[in-house]
């Protein structure tokens, strides 16, 4: 009997005073389902430094996935944003879930300065905006939790031919109504519907396009 492929999908917890996090409830949405024969499993992380990883690391031994997207939230941004390259580094602003608050300290002590994403990223977004979907190409996953995460995915999945990659969303208009300003938001449906073509175009595009990216940012 052969075993089905799998899918690992991340995102995290709510943090920072919030009561949702859309890449939970994205992850939620698709836990279960099948995308070009592969099953998805859904895992909700810490949004934490040092559990994070610890739960991460058990999830790809026990599942062996043959492609890891995690998934995470950025207040600032209205679109579907496509993480190229994590650094390592972390230099939080505030403090995770635990109340740890790393300032200019390495990820991996000695690792690369950084590491792109394996995953098609410009295909993903061209995907993404042919099916009309608000979509970019973002060159910085910021230096907090989702960094880190995207960081150590890397740095753990190098050389074994598991592709990797990592994916910010915007705010559930929810949370975006409950803040000074006017940020930018985007509904659930749209952002699963998002993610789920990415995932679909990470399968099956083996090399990805040749366009500058300037023009996907």
């Amino acid at each position: 009997m052969t075993l089905q492929r799998r899918i690992l999908l991340t995102g995290f917890e709510p943090f920072g005073g919030e009561a949702v996090n859309p890449s939970a409830d994205v992850v939620q949405a698709l836990h279960g389902g099948d995308l070009a024969g592969h099953e998805v499993v859904g895992l909700v992380l810490p949004c934490e430094f040092d559990r994070s990883l610890r739960v991460l690391g058990e999830a790809i031994a026990a599942h062996e996935p043959s492609l890891v997207l995690a998934l995470g939230q950025a207040a600032s941004r209205g679109e579907i944003s496509i993480e190229r390259v994590a650094i390592n580094l972390d230099d939080a602003r505030i403090a995770d879930n635990a109340g740890a608050e790393p300032i200019d300290a390495p990820i991996v002590p000695g690792g690369p300065a950084a590491y792109f994403s394996t995953l098609p990223v410009k295909a993903m977004v061209s995907a993404l905006r042919e099916a009309g979907l608000p979509a970019g190409l973002s060159c910085s996953a910021g230096t907090y939790v989702c960094n880190h995460v995207f960081y150590w995915l890397q740095h753990r999945l190098a050389g074994t031919g598991v592709r990797s990659g990592f994916v910010h969303l915007p705010l559930l208009p929810v949370q975006a109504a409950r803040r000074p300003g006017q940020l930018p938001s985007m509904g659930l449906q749209l952002m699963t519907n998002g993610v789920r073509l990415a995932l679909q175009t990470a399968l099956t595009v083996a090399t990805d396009l040749r366009v500058s990216g300037g023009s996907l940012g």
